[in-house]
């Protein structure tokens, strides 16, 4: 018993003994370095790495992308008013003849009876497009000698879905790109709309017409059409990427300078407005060329400090259509 008590009076003495150095090497306040606030004393802000591009101040369209073909608006089947052998041809394909002008003559003559040569006319003014009856072949009222066709009207006839239907309407702009002529756009207009729906396909007809002739086109091509269904003038838009959405809000990170001349960034609330082709209207909230982080803005926050490192021009005032 005596053992055990003597043994933890020791045990006490050096615990205590411990405690004092501790306090003498320890216990002492800190100092801060000579000329240093105390209160700024702590770890730099991080700063993060941006890409930004500016708002811009604009239009937006919206579309219905449709394919067709190229056509003339008026071709013609030619005919022989009389049966009998093709003796002369007066015309070749890709000539341009006029109303009236002799394309071909067919001879009626039969075994024992000879007749006069019967001319073949061309109906209207055109291009001879066809031309598949050849010297020494026979022919009859409804086989066909020739067909013209005005190649300086051309329209492209596409089929629009019917849950589309509601969206066009005779007037309405497009842009037309042809295989032939893929780094360019051409633009045409609605000129026509069928009154019935095909019940087969659940499409209607529409016809455009090329605003600007062009010896380029030519009947036959395929054409990939954009009808452009709306246009918004002196919207603010914006890349969609530079959007984030967070419990219910739309946002982006604005890059602004702060009193110190530092740059940071700006949560800012937006309200977008319809997005189109990672095109998006910013109906409320941004002011055009205010610059938006574009890349980089995942771990943004309210308020810290950014180092820009390219601006992207991403979009144009004007909304070209590609």
């Amino acid at each position: 018993m005596m053992k055990t008590t003597r043994f933890a009076a020791v045990a006490a003495v050096m615990l205590a003994t411990a405690l004092l150095a501790g306090c003498g090497r320890f216990g002492g306040a800190s100092e801060a370095p000579e000329g240093t606030d105390p209160q700024a004393a702590g770890p730099a802000d991080t700063v993060f790495a941006v890409n930004v591009t500016p708002a811009v101040q604009g239009q937006i369209n919206d579309y219905i992308d449709v394919n067709g073909d190229v056509q003339t608006t008026t071709s013609v089947d030619v005919f022989s008013t009389t049966a009998g052998e093709v003796v002369r041809l007066h015309a070749r394909v890709g000539q341009r003849v006029e109303a009236d002008q002799l394309i071909a003559e067919v001879d009626p003559s039969r075994p024992g009876q000879t007749f006069a040569l019967s001319p073949v006319r061309a109906p209207i003014s055109g291009t001879v497009t066809r031309l598949p009856a050849r010297v020494g072949s026979q022919v009859n009222p409804s086989m066909p000698v020739a067909q013209v066709s005005r190649t300086n009207e051309l329209e492209i006839i596409v089929p629009v879905a019917e849950r589309f239907i509601s969206q066009v309407r005779v007037g309405l702009n497009a842009v037309v790109r042809l295989d032939a002529f893929p780094e360019e756009r051409f633009n045409a207009r609605v000129t026509e709309l069928n009154p019935v729906v095909d019940p087969l396909t659940r499409t209607l007809e529409v016809k455009l017409r090329f605003t600007r002739a062009d010896p380029r086109i030519r009947a036959g091509m395929y054409a990939e059409v954009r009808i452009i269904t709306e246009t918004r003038d002196d919207i603010v838009k914006v890349p969609s990427d530079v959007r984030i959405r967070r419990f219910g809000e739309d946002f982006v990170f604005v890059v602004v300078e702060d009193d110190q001349g530092e740059t940071r960034v700006e949560r800012r609330l937006v309200n977008p407005g319809i997005l189109i082709d990672n095109k998006l209207e910013i109906a409320t909230g941004l002011t055009a060329d205010e610059l938006v982080v574009y890349q980089g803005q995942a771990l943004l926050e309210d308020g810290v400090r950014v180092r820009v490192i390219n601006t992207l021009n991403i979009l144009s005032a004007e909304d070209i259509l590609r």
